[in-house]
């Protein structure tokens, strides 16, 4: 029998500080060469041995390997000059030197698919994956060759296509397309986004997934919900658009949010990854908060769609108090299932 409310994380874990700076975005790595590529291994082993420590039901990688969960995969695509580098503004919150796109976009080798098949190896249990979505690669670099939003996104998700297959091919039960730029530019998401996320995941036959959240736990973003008034109504305008998609599993911010718990209603029947965990705290949530965020949200999502999950990733927290929340997480997701 299918357990229910499977927990899971929405995307990266905070690594060893043997191998990067701890409590950062784009850490640089500690250790070089062949002791890089040995170190990456160990790191997303001991991620693992955390996640089922804290009895997460399905697991990742924790992002171990990647210095971003954008730029990484974008690192080994042709067409992207990342030493003339531009300054943006990313989200409409903060300026990043980032990127520029300088030819045409391909992908010359898989990205992941090598550290997919050693996590495959390491766990029977059930695999998430995440690739950064198209809308939110575009808002993370500067075009200097095809000079159109659009045309560039069709191009990225062409590529994360590719990379998707490959990976479903490795074992990855679960593809994640990362998508905080659905927040932000709804025009877009509309006019073209949803399109381009789909054809990323066009053609696979594993489960798909776009997380949409506020962001890492940074002052950027923290700034930026203050902002944002007493509700944060912002999943109103791309809920309807998904809940028609062909995407099976929506992850959204909730815990510690002033998101509506109702706009759920707007997704009914869709698999829902609610975020349980507050990222943007260093406060460890209780198995009660935990399961009272649930018991909430299973007014709106059926049981067997309930996904408990973070609100985003971890990596900027200490990795002693990720550990504690994630335990929060499964001691908290197991009070809500003892009650259905």
């Amino acid at each position: 029998m299918k357990k229910l409310l499977p927990t899971s994380t929405a995307g990266s874990l905070p690594k060893p500080s043997w191998l990067a700076e701890p409590e950062l975005l784009w850490s640089p790595w500690k250790l070089q060469g062949e002791e890089l590529v040995k170190g990456k291994k160990e790191a997303l082993r001991l991620s693992l041995l955390d996640q089922q420590s804290a009895g997460i039901d399905v697991v990742s990688d924790g992002e171990q390997t990647r210095q971003h969960f954008v730029t990484t995969f974008i690192e080994n695509l042709n067409g992207v000059d990342f030493n003339n580098r531009k300054t943006i503004q990313i989200r409409k919150r903060y300026d990043a030197s980032v990127p520029v796109v300088v030819d045409e976009i391909t992908r010359p080798n898989s990205v992941f698919v090598d550290d997919a098949k050693y996590l495959r190896g390491l766990t029977k249990q059930t695999i998430k994956w995440a690739l950064p979505g198209p809308m939110t690669m575009v808002d993370t670099l500067y075009d200097n060759y095809y000079k159109n939003p659009e045309t560039l996104a069709w191009e990225f998700a062409k590529v994360l296509n590719q990379e998707a297959k490959a990976l479903e091919a490795a074992g990855v039960d679960i593809i994640q397309f990362d998508e905080p730029a659905f927040n932000v530019f709804f025009d877009e998401v509309n006019e073209w986004g949803i399109a381009a996320l789909e054809r990323a995941t066009e053609g696979l036959s594993c489960q798909t997934a776009v997380h949409i959240c506020y962001g890492y736990g940074i002052k950027a973003n923290t700034d930026w919900k203050k902002t944002l008034g007493s509700e944060w109504r912002h999943y109103e305008k791309t809920f309807p658009l998904l809940q028609k998609s062909s995407i099976d599993l929506i992850s959204l911010e909730c815990h510690n949010s002033r998101v509506p718990i109702d706009l759920l209603e707007l997704i009914r029947g869709k698999k829902v990854m609610v975020g349980a965990i507050d990222v943007a705290s260093k406060q460890v949530e209780t198995p009660k908060e935990v399961a009272d965020t649930l018991r909430s949200a299973l007014q709106f999502v059926d049981a067997e769609n309930l996904y408990p999950c973070t609100n985003c990733g971890m990596a900027p927290l200490p990795k002693h108090i990720a550990s504690a929340k994630l335990k929060a997480l499964s001691d908290g997701a197991e009070i809500a299932r003892s009650e259905l």
